[in-house]
């Protein structure tokens, strides 16, 4: 493979990352997440990074989070409940969020 079709595909593949990760930071303030959650600093709610950092390398974090997301709960941060999001958010936003969270 030549170079110039290896920095093309180089190219395709970081534009169609950044465009995974902004869809999924747009979902996350198109449902109100970004209302509590800051990604980088704590807001009423721990940052998203500070999620992930929790979570990682927890094979069983994304199916906890999603429940989490979908059912809301409190303690585990602190006294601030998180309120339920489903059915108001749909599973499969919840899944995309949960997944670009863990990405980080």
């Amino acid at each position: 493979m030549g170079p110039l079709i290896r920095i093309f595909i180089w190219v395709a593949f970081s534009i169609a990352l950044t465009g995974q990760v902004y869809a999924s930071e747009q979902l996350a303030k198109d449902n109100g997440c970004l209302n509590c959650h800051k990604v980088d600093s704590k807001g009423l709610g721990p940052s998203l990074k500070d999620i992930a950092g929790k979570y990682k390398g927890d094979a069983g974090a994304e199916s906890a989070l999603v429940d989490k997301v979908k059912k809301g709960g409190s303690g585990a941060w602190g006294s601030v409940p998180m309120p339920p999001n489903s059915p108001r958010v749909s599973d499969s936003d919840i899944q995309k969020m949960v997944k670009w969270i863990l990405s980080m």
